[in-house]
């Protein structure tokens, strides 16, 4: 135990002991060891992401997923820049999340009061994701088969669009509202369409692409301030580039 000496410095020189004996001790117990032939940790060990890999719908039944497909096709139609939303899997990415702990809002808070929020508050309701893209599509196909006598993906482009703009604008009534389902899809399919490869949508990493984003290459520092210069190198999903891993059989 040390005892700090006499005089107006006297704390001063207590720190500066205790600094330089910490910095001492420090310095014997972290001495340097060298790796070689394998990495010192496991890739992926600490919360890895599982692929979307393809397969039957998870949450959506065939009907929903007809509609959504036509749905997200619609808010990003294909162009000479990329492809469209269906393309890019928009419609498995919203299936996967709803069919996991977002849709089920397992991460956040649910309980009561409820009460209307402000719009810079965001949905406050208690419907999860789930319930409210189940009780939405059921809203909208009964709608569209009430007034157009036929399900959203038969409609003709323009109909698709005029309906869609519809609920963006609180036009067409649905018992949750209409422009907040729409807001909720909208969301959803920027998510789908910008997110990594890994999560189902941006297949191809087709919204990268288009952007000229790198992905998740570890270091593009060479090309940060140059404006307007497109980058060079394909993006890279999370899950590393195919030439990256061990070649089978080459030397370890």
């Amino acid at each position: 135990m040390l005892s700090p000496p006499n005089g107006s410095g006297s704390r001063r020189e207590l720190l500066a002991s205790v600094t330089a004996i910490s910095l001492a001790a420090g310095a014997h117990a972290a001495a340097a060891r060298s790796y070689s032939g394998a990495l010192p940790f496991r890739t992926y060990s600490a919360d890895p992401p599982r692929p979307v890999l393809p397969g039957a719908w998870l949450f959506f039944t065939q009907d929903e997923a007809v509609a959504v497909e036509a749905m997200v096709d619609r808010l990003i139609p294909a162009d000479d820049l990329s492809v469209g939303g269906k393309e890019a899997g928009c419609a498995v990415f919203i299936d996967r999340q709803l069919a996991g702990p977002y849709g089920n809002s397992s991460r956040l808070y649910t309980r009561g009061p409820f009460a209307q929020g402000l719009p810079t508050q965001g949905y406050q309701g208690e419907a999860n994701p789930a319930q409210r893209y189940r009780a939405g599509l059921a809203a909208i196909d009964s709608w569209l088969k009430r007034e157009k006598n036929r399900p959203f993906a038969a409609l003709p482009a323009e109909e698709q669009d005029a309906f869609l703009t519809g609920l963006d604008k609180n036009e067409i009534t649905l018992p949750q509202g209409g422009a907040g389902f729409f807001n909720l899809l909208l969301q959803n399919t920027m998510e789908g369409f910008f997110s990594d490869p890994v999560y189902g949508g941006n297949r191809g990493m087709a919204s990268w692409r288009m952007l000229g984003f790198p992905g998740t290459r570890y270091d593009y520092r060479d090309w940060v301030s140059r404006h307007n210069q497109r980058y060079p190198q394909p993006p890279v999903s999370i899950m590393g580039a195919a030439e990256w891993s061990p070649r089978a059989g080459a030397a370890r």
